[in-house]
């Protein structure tokens, strides 16, 4: 019975791994020369932006130098650990029972 789950493994396997290569961007050594103008005015106005951001970002810097922040306090993880252990304890117990499933020989 197990050899004829493998077949259903691979062809799942396989289909994830397409499904993940489906989002990798791809990646061309050539350009078209309207593109690179267009690109060479995008990096021009993107080093503006840096410099102004770098401003800011200086400014901030001083301000925060004189300013306390509140203690928040840290998010409450409690339904994550519980929904993780939840998960993790149905998962075990399909794995039981399909050990036991399949030593019964059904």
């Amino acid at each position: 019975m197990s050899s004829a789950r493998r077949p259903l493994l691979t062809a799942t396997a396989a289909g994830t791994l397409l499904c993940a290569l489906w989002f990798v961007p791809s990646a061309k050594a050539s350009q078209d020369p309207a593109r690179a103008n267009a690109e060479s005015a995008t990096t021009h106005v993107t080093q503006q932006a840096r410099a102004v951001s770098q401003e800011a970002a200086d400014s901030a810097r001083d301000a925060a130098a004189d300013t306390e922040l509140a203690d928040t306090g840290s998010p409450d993880t409690t339904p994550y650990v519980v929904g993780g252990t939840l998960f993790l304890g149905v998962g075990a117990g399909f794995v039981v029972y399909s050990v036991r499933r399949e030593r019964m020989g059904f």
